[in-house]
């Protein structure tokens, strides 16, 4: 089977250099320099985000889903709407819109 990557490039570097690149590479996450080195090369740079409000917004989607699947099944077996229920959904997506646009807002940063 064929290499799909069959152009090697050597480089020489210090042993600064190398402790250098090993820490951003730990910093990153990974432990495959060939992998590290190429995405350096070819994009420049390398970003990992990571944004513990996606987590956030994630559990308020989860709690939000299981809100209005409650409320679906009230209203099926009862058939009425209470203002209430209403106010906690608005309350719920406001929350959530919120968290989204702190996200986008930090992601245009970059």
């Amino acid at each position: 089977m064929a290499r799909k990557r069959n152009k090697p490039i050597f480089i020489w570097v210090s042993e600064e250099e190398y402790a250098l690149m090993e820490e951003k590479m730990r910093l990153f996450g990974t432990d495959n320099m060939s992998s590290y080195l190429r995405k350096m090369a070819i994009d420049g740079m390398v970003i990992k985000l990571d944004l513990p409000e996606i987590k956030e917004m994630n559990a308020l989607l989860g709690r939000c889903n299981g809100n209005f699947n409650q409320i679906a099944k009230r209203i099926n077996s009862t058939n009425r709407v209470y203002d209430a229920d209403i106010e906690e959904m608005k309350r719920e997506l406001d929350d959530i819109w919120n968290k989204v646009n702190g996200i986008l807002l930090k992601l245009s940063k970059i």
